[in-house]
């Protein structure tokens, strides 16, 4: 079967040196086992300093922060910080503030959406529909040129439902040629938003698997062979990928991975980094 090139745009790769510590400042958190207290939106965080940088970043999930080491802005921050405000920070004018707070998260999930229309685009079996994912992609990357108004106005729901019934034919294509397996046993439970908390999936031949929106949290997939299966919207938390073979698993995010558990064995994309709190 083609394996889809998993290079990475760097526009779509979180690039802090050029962002204005949006994501420690624009958004909320609750204290819970993810922060370790609570921060309104619009509040920076206590441990952002003037650089616009984490004074505790080598140390977050010792601090109680383990939620600012998952998340993913897909090069939001930088998008907003030197495009849409031509690089002046959030600091100098209240008026300025507001906007780019309110603009961080809509442009973070058009950049989500370009990330995965990037990847339908690299998966060889697409190619009867890369004319449309083409022009889908060029449709998002427009809006996420337009002064901040305009971004404000957007309807991310129109624009969020004709990429998704692309990225699921590219999927559909992509996993056409993986011979389906006998649903039997724990597999009669895998599918598309399937609740798999908890469940021992370790080991399994879960090829071309569409586990789309599966809830996956503290499920045991060591072992288990994930390759072209769909993971788009699947929720990894705690998640434990130990030797894993996710290398061509589809739509699979950096944000995913950080939430999940895993080790040097884990096979993952090229364009995915290995979690630094993975074990060795």
């Amino acid at each position: 079967m083609d394996t889809p090139d998993r290079g990475a745009r760097p526009e779509l790769m979180a690039d802090c040196a050029n962002c204005f510590g949006l994501c420690c400042v624009a958004l909320a958190f609750a204290r819970s086992a993810d922060f370790a207290f609570d921060k309104a939106a619009g509040d920076p965080c206590v441990n952002l300093d003037d650089g616009f940088r984490c004074t505790i970043h080598p140390h977050l999930r010792d601090r109680g922060f383990k939620g600012c080491t998952v998340f993913d802005c897909f090069g939001a921050g930088q998008k907003v910080s030197q495009h849409t405000f031509a690089g002046e920070s959030w600091r100098g004018d209240p008026g300025r503030r507001a906007d780019m707070f309110a603009v961080f998260p809509v442009m973070r999930q058009l950049h989500e959406l370009l990330w995965y229309l990037d990847e339908a685009l690299r998966m060889p079996a697409a190619a009867p529909i890369r004319p449309d994912l083409l022009r889908a992609s060029a449709e998002v990357e427009a809006i996420t040129g337009f002064p901040a108004e305009r971004i404000l106005q957007t309807d991310l729901e129109d624009v969020r439902a004709p990429v998704a019934d692309l990225l699921r034919e590219a999927s559909r294509l992509t996993r056409a040629s993986i011979r389906a397996l006998p649903m039997t046993g724990v597999r009669k439970r895998v599918g598309p938003g399937a609740d798999l908390m908890g469940a021992d999936l370790s080991g399994l031949d879960l090829r071309g698997a569409e586990l789309r929106g599966a809830l996956l949290i503290a499920a045991d997939l060591s072992g288990a062979d994930l390759s072209h299966a769909e993971l788009i919207g699947a929720d990894l938390r705690d998640a434990e990928l130990a030797g894993a073979d996710l290398a061509t698993a589809l739509y699979l995010t950096q944000l995913q991975v950080n939430a999940a558990r895993g080790d040097a064995r884990t096979a993952l994309p090229s364009n995915i980094q290995r979690p630094s709190h993975w074990a060795p």
